[in-house]
């Protein structure tokens, strides 16, 4: 029987030419970091030829989603400026909108790299803060007509109550997104695994996530590789694709839309896998 994972579907989103259908299946992105200082050990700074050659994989194993990001949100991470960003991202950016068909996400909270990146063909801005804290990149989305993920992310890791805090956090950013002139079917929500959170916090957003659910946007989740994992199992980021993948097939059970991953190859398997058992989704091949 198909377990019931959600409050209510949101409309399609089309993103990239693309209409994507909630519900009926889970999709992938897939990460391409283009850091020198990514907490995966996976940064490909300045090496765009390197950056398209994993988003064309990344594509071939069944990611529906290429994100890039240019600056870290490891803890303790170096911001940068708007030019070093852009000098990171452009250059793999304008290789990857010209070879890849999936739709190309920049994760970013700067409402100028935001722009350029839009122009240059992305189609999706993944911004760390939502309009929260800077409140630039919602008005540069609603401009062009792409979706916006918006995540939750606070300074420490205190709370009254910790759902609710979060859930109240991103109905805020979704309602600041809709003053800025996104439309309701583009704009997605994100709990922010790992960000302003303690290990506890994170392990109990991850299991409470039907509750994220009784907002009316489709729900992103990225556990992929995170600290969490390693303290939990005591091991090393290099080491973290089960942990990962438990993460992502509880995270599905939890009515997630997207997950968010690095292992795009292995997490292909556990999305289909979980999806036939949680959302009755088939592959065109079943014929039993």
């Amino acid at each position: 029987m198909r377990m019931d994972i959600s409050h209510g579907v949101p409309p399609p989103t089309t993103c990239g030419g693309r209409k994507f259908l909630w519900g009926e299946r889970t999709y992938i992105m897939g990460v391409v970091n283009l850091t020198p200082d990514s907490f995966s050990g996976d940064g490909l700074a300045h090496r765009p030829e390197a950056a398209l050659e994993q988003a064309l994989a990344f594509q071939s194993e069944g990611a529906d989603f290429i994100d890039l990001g240019a600056e870290s949100t490891r803890p303790g991470h170096r911001p940068v400026s708007v030019e070093e960003e852009l000098a990171r991202l452009m250059p793999a950016l304008d290789r990857i909108v010209a070879k890849v068909d999936v739709p190309v996400s920049v994760d970013t909270y700067k409402a100028d790299v935001a722009r350029r990146a839009l122009a240059a063909g992305a189609s999706m801005i993944n911004d760390v803060w939502g309009p929260m804290a800077h409140g630039t990149t919602a008005p540069v989305a609603a401009e062009y007509g792409v979706p916006i993920v918006l995540m939750h992310n606070q300074a420490g890791a205190s709370y009254a109550d910790l759902l609710p805090d979060v859930i109240d956090s991103l109905r805020t950013a979704a309602a600041a997104a809709l003053a800025a002139g996104a439309l309701p079917e583009n704009i997605i929500i994100d709990p922010g695994i790992g960000f302003g959170k303690t290990p506890d916090h994170n392990l109990e957003i991850l299991g409470r996530l039907r509750e994220i659910k009784a907002l009316p946007y489709p729900l992103l989740v990225g556990a992929s590789r995170k600290s969490t994992i390693g303290l939990v199992l005591d091991l090393p980021v290099e080491e973290r694709l089960e942990g990962t993948a438990a993460a992502v097939s509880l995270s599905i059970a939890g009515g997630a839309d997207i997950v968010r991953v690095h292992d795009v190859k292995a997490m292909a398997r556990v999305v289909r896998m979980t999806d036939a058992i949680v959302r009755g989704w088939r592959p065109p091949h079943w014929t039993a």
